[in-house]
């Protein structure tokens, strides 16, 4: 797909300098680019989701659990 952007001159000019030190096209750098900062905000919301679900549940440890477990561990050499 052909785009045409702007983008201010000192990102360009950096861009350009990526391009020729990893030998890759403006096409190539700018698709890897993007790509890539689409990979890293693609789930960005997704803890904030979550928060959300779990914001009425109770995630204390059970305390019935918590007993036995102290029971179990309690003669191990840590």
């Amino acid at each position: 797909m052909k785009t045409a952007i702007s983008i201010p001159d000192p990102v360009f000019k950096e861009a350009e300098k990526l391009k020729k030190k990893l030998r890759v096209s403006r096409s190539q750098l700018y698709s890897q680019a993007v790509e890539s900062y689409v990979k890293a905000h693609l789930h960005s919301d997704v803890t904030r989701r979550w928060n959300e679900v779990l914001k009425d549940v109770d995630s204390r440890p059970d305390p019935v659990l918590t007993r036995l477990q102290s029971k179990v561990f309690r003669g191990e050499k840590w």
